[in-house]
């Protein structure tokens, strides 16, 4: 019980106060296209809805602030990894860009009490570099808009040692899922969802493929390749679980990798 209240408390949480940040960001447009509003601020912000077409025209190179384990245990598709120490941070900035200082960036971390983008880009325009902005909603606004988030195999690897609540999801077809998945793990795919949602919300189902505890619960999709499970991916983000991401590798490598001591 006290995981499901943690739960809810902390959506109910990011509820008010991203609410709270679109009243005052974004009056006369939609919830995607909300920004904090940071005042002081030596670089801009981008909304959700611009990030996503970043990444779909490839148009900047969107950064990952935080640490490297919290970037496998979950980031933006297309993110860069800074992996790097406060020290070396500018320069391997500078070594995704080619040494181009006048490249689009965009830097995010874990939203909007997470200083580190806001750190890194201040110091990227104090260096010269002359194109930073920030999402600074981060990761929690990410999640809660829909928005797709990959797990490194590092990442899948400890949350499937460590994590007692993760929902493991196999989005292989059943003849595949019936010959051998991850321990605990449960079958669904893109195509048979609506039909499965159907029979949760009826009751029909003793042993649902989904939580219904707690939509807060981390689910981790994977599957025979990306491909595969980048269809069900994105039929999660219209639904109301909202720590959903998928591995983009393949079963058999996620396989072997947790049968290793």
């Amino acid at each position: 019980m006290r995981i499901t209240h943690f739960g809810v408390l902390v959506t109910a949480a990011l509820v008010l106060s991203f609410a709270h940040m679109c009243l005052a960001s974004a009056q006369d447009g939609s919830i995607q296209q909300a920004t904090l509003m940071e005042l002081g601020a030596k670089t801009g912000e981008v909304s959700t809805e611009q990030l996503r077409q970043i990444l779909a025209e490839g148009s900047a190179i969107v950064i990952d602030a935080r640490p490297r384990a919290e970037f496998d245990a979950g980031h933006i598709p297309g993110a860069r990894a800074l992996d790097a120490s406060r020290g070396d941070q500018i320069e391997n900035v500078a070594r995704l860009t080619n040494g181009d200082k006048s490249a689009a960036l965009v830097i995010y971390c874990n939203g909007p009490y997470c200083q580190a983008s806001r750190r890194l880009a201040d110091r990227l325009v104090m260096a010269g570099f002359t194109s930073v902005r920030r999402y600074q909603l981060g990761m929690p606004v990410w999640r809660a808009l829909g928005g797709p988030t990959v797990v490194e195999l590092n990442g899948i690897v400890r949350i499937f040692k460590v994590d007692r609540t993760a929902v493991f999801i196999d989005a292989r077809p059943a003849e595949d899922f019936v010959r051998g998945s991850l321990p605990g793990a449960r079958n669904l795919t893109a195509e048979s969802l609506e039909g499965t949602l159907k029979q949760m919300m009826s009751g029909k189902l003793t042993n649902p493929p989904l939580p219904l505890d707690d939509f807060n619960r981390r689910i981790v999709l994977f599957g025979r390749d990306a491909s595969q499970v980048l269809g069900l991916a994105a039929a999660m983000s219209k639904r109301p679980w909202h720590n959903v991401m998928y591995f983009p590798g393949s079963y058999e490598d996620l396989a072997a990798r947790l049968q290793q001591k």
